[in-house]
């Protein structure tokens, strides 16, 4: 198959473009390269373009039309919540503006098939700790809100012109499918651990006095390897499938590690002392989050296979062959 991945000089969807040419798919990347780098695309083709701007649309249907893309995986986004608060405009012409930018061009071209990078953001605090894709998603900041009219949009397409789509909602992922694959971001709990220890400083911990087994919030890591292989799942049975049972899946391992358990594995893995700093809690962090994974397994037959020592052993290894190795 020939398939247009955007964003797929970044974290996770350059994980998906190396799993897309080692089984030999056709591979062409759109990426504006604000976040991600040329050298993560491998042998894929790479066109530079922000899908967002205002004369991407009709670049979009070129490539899709000369290249006989047979299907989009949208990855192409902006994902920082504190910048989403400061800067509510520019996130939803970026996030929004982008994704009906692809899929304007996509219906020029005939160009049917999507898999959508959506978030665990849209459920905003739900009152479950157990998280299904029919809990209420209440979305608490612009970012989360941009990804639920994200999936409201691929819906409405579906109903228009036939859309076949399907938007993945991603828990907490981490690690790396190989060394220069790591998270180049420092925004998640994994790669702040390691960028304080890269500074000498210690890991912070907010809030020790949760309704938890130690007191650390809880949540559902996933590696970034099984989040990739997830994407192709769906993808796979989206152009095997005229009719799917579901479109809204949650990516995550059904299964929670502590705050405090994460840190302490960070220490284990690097051999380095890890001993957290506590302070006191922020505002709005739910004590446990945890993906309801079944319906993925059962609709698509995926499952997570790494746990979070690999998540932490990958995530190590590629933070040490990384410009800050430690010691």
């Amino acid at each position: 198959m020939s398939i247009l991945v955007t964003g797929g000089a970044g974290y996770i969807g350059a994980h998906v473009v190396r799993l897309l040419l080692e089984r030999g798919d056709e591979v062409i990347v759109v990426d504006d390269l604000s976040t991600g780098s040329a050298e993560r695309v491998g042998d894929a083709s790479l066109m530079q373009l922000d899908v967002a701007a205002a004369d991407a649309r009709d670049q979009l249907e070129l490539v899709l039309r000369e290249r006989g893309v047979t299907a989009v995986i949208h990855f192409a986004a902006r994902k920082q919540v504190g910048e989403s608060v400061e800067q509510p405009e520019w996130y939803y012409q970026q996030n929004v503006g982008g994704l009906a930018n692809v899929l304007t061009a996509m219906r020029a071209a005939d160009v049917r098939t999507m898999i959508f990078s959506s978030s665990a953001a849209v459920y905003g605090m739900p009152p479950d700790q157990v998280v299904t894709e029919d809990t209420v998603c209440r979305p608490i900041n612009p970012y989360g809100q941009t990804k639920l009219v994200g999936e409201w949009l691929l819906s409405a397409a579906e109903t228009a012109w036939g859309l076949n789509w399907a938007g993945l909602r991603y828990f907490n992922v981490a690690g790396a499918g190989r060394p220069e694959l790591g998270d180049p971001a420092v925004l998640n709990l994994v790669p702040m651990v390691l960028d304080r220890l890269a500074r000498g400083e210690r890991p912070k911990i907010f809030g020790e006095d949760y309704p938890t087994p130690d007191g650390t919030c809880i949540r559902d890591y996933i590696h970034v390897l099984d989040l990739a292989h997830a994407h192709l799942a769906a993808m796979d049975h989206l152009t095997a499938e005229q009719a799917p049972i579901e479109r809204i899946f949650n990516v995550g391992t059904g299964s929670g590690a502590s705050v405090r358990q994460v840190i302490d594995a960070i220490g284990e893995v690097s051999g380095l002392d890890a001993r957290a700093e506590v302070e006191e809690r922020r505002p709005g962090d739910p004590p446990r989050l945890v993906a309801d994974a079944s319906r993925i397994g059962l609709v698509l037959g995926w499952q997570a296979q790494h746990g979070l020592q690999d998540i932490i052993a990958s995530a190590w290894e590629a933070w040490q062959a990384g410009p800050r190795r430690i010691g």
